[in-house]
């Protein structure tokens, strides 16, 4: 008898997330979730790094949910470096050039491609800084 286990979109994006959240822990960077942006956009994870550094990451769940969700672009002004967080069978190849690659599971995950690094102007890295830390101190009791 076999068994076939399905993993709906939500459960993949979930443990995509999760994963890529580890991994950066692991890294020495703290990760918020759906962090809201000043454009109105909203993070799936940004992470903070031991010296400041601010990285947005992208989780995609799926081929159909990179093609329909093109709002990343909008990410670069927050960011000092982008990656885009997937699942191991995910069609790596079709994510553009000049974007960080990681790819991740519910247990951790790898950074395969580097994002280059383009720095934030000092007044918006103190700004997303303040609203990273307001967040996280805020999620913290509730």
């Amino acid at each position: 008898m076999s068994v076939t286990v399905v993993i709906t979109r939500p459960e993949t994006t979930a443990a995509v997330t999760r994963g890529a959240a580890r991994l950066m822990i692991a890294l020495g960077w703290a990760p918020v979730a759906e962090m809201p942006l000043p454009n109105g956009r909203r993070a799936d994870l940004m992470v903070l790094g031991p010296k400041g550094e601010l990285a947005i990451i992208e989780v995609k769940s799926s081929l159909e949910d990179y093609r329909c969700d093109l709002k990343w672009g909008e990410y670069a002004p927050y960011c000092d470096a982008f990656y885009f967080a997937v699942a191991p069978e995910f069609p790596r190849e079709i994510i553009p050039e000049g974007c960080g690659v990681i790819v991740a599971d519910g247990f951790g995950g790898a950074i395969l491609t580097p994002s280059p690094i383009a720095p934030l102007a000092p007044a918006r890295r103190k700004a997303l800084t303040l609203a990273f830390a307001r967040l996280a101190a805020i999620r913290a009791i509730g």
